[in-house]
């Protein structure tokens, strides 16, 4: 906790990082100096994913959120904020973990890109073999 009574934590998702900042409040949501609604396109589905540690606590009334997210792409960022909300739930009210863990929520998501390997295509992918 912070002097203003703020929670600050970290979410990680491929390779993007969430930084969220939970507080008491009236429900309002900024991830990078916008609304949530503004910057993550795709549909209201998207954002439903993103927030769904909220939903499952009914809390998306009750704090206002600030969330700085780098890295990665759309799916990866809306892992990431997922994860940084969890965590500040969970710090913010013991009780709720073992709603969010059963959830899921509290669980780092490890899966990577694999990296490309020296005399492939991709990462697995080698070349066509020609019989003549």
């Amino acid at each position: 906790m912070t002097k203003d009574n703020a929670i600050w934590t970290v979410g990680r998702r491929k390779t993007s990082v969430a930084r969220a900042r939970l507080k008491s409040g009236s429900g309002k949501i900024i991830v990078n100096h916008k609304d949530i609604n503004e910057y993550i396109v795709g549909g209201p589905g998207k954002v439903s994913q993103a927030l769904k540690p909220l939903d499952l606590i009914d809390g998306r009334s009750k704090f206002d959120i600030n969330i700085n997210v780098s890295g990665g792409g759309i799916t990866g960022q809306i892992g990431a904020i997922a994860h940084a909300l969890s965590r500040a739930l969970c710090e913010f009210d013991g009780s709720l973990r073992a709603s969010l863990k059963k959830e899921g929520f509290l669980t780092r998501d490890n899966r990577m890109v694999e990296r490309k390997k020296y005399g492939l295509h991709k990462a697995r992918r080698g070349t066509q073999f020609s019989k003549r």
